[in-house]
């Protein structure tokens, strides 16, 4: 006989801050820290579980019974940037190579204007490489985008296994 699971006697009770606004989020690449993009939406890394593992067979008598995988994996970044055409010749120089990408989260006091993190803004740093840039339709009254896609590797430049790092900054 299985033991049928227990239902909580708490709801989750979360501490902290949760971001109010997602202004403003950046990102920074330690290849070229100062290539012509311009955020104007970053959709952060997820962290993906894989599908489930089938672990059903002939003894099951009502359900198809499943089970977690035990590797993650983290999802694309993807993202939409205003851009000089000068960002042609950075991602000439970027696209493929592994490199630390790091996301900047809103919330906290970063110096505007001068690129510096004072300490208070979290961020998320990873192995990564740019896969692509993508420049949208040009037209007249609008403008200019370009699409960008942030594949995670999870190795470091030797091609050990490194996951990525939070670090919560003193504002969240």
């Amino acid at each position: 006989m299985t033991t049928p699971p227990s239902p909580a006697t708490g709801v989750n009770n979360p501490t902290g801050f949760y971001l109010r606004d997602g202004f403003a989020s950046l990102l920074c690449f330690s290849a070229n820290a100062s290539v012509h993009l311009w955020e104007k939406t970053i959709k952060p890394p997820g962290i993906d579980g894989g599908d489930p593992t089938d672990i059903s067979t002939m003894h099951n008598l009502v359900w198809h019974t499943m089970a977690p995988r035990k590797l993650k994996k983290m999802d694309t970044i993807e993202c939409v940037c205003a851009y000089a055409p000068a960002a042609y010749s950075d991602m000439l120089s970027l696209i493929n190579v592994h490199q630390t990408v790091t996301v900047f989260f809103p919330e906290g006091k970063h110096i505007s204007g001068t690129g510096v993190n004072d300490g208070s803004v979290p961020t998320l740093a990873f192995y990564a490489y740019v896969q692509k840039f993508e420049p949208q339709e040009l037209k007249e009254g609008e403008m200019p985008l370009a699409n960008v896609t942030i594949v995670l590797t999870n190795t470091d430049p030797t091609g050990a296994e490194a996951g990525p790092v939070f670090t919560s900054g003193t504002g969240s």
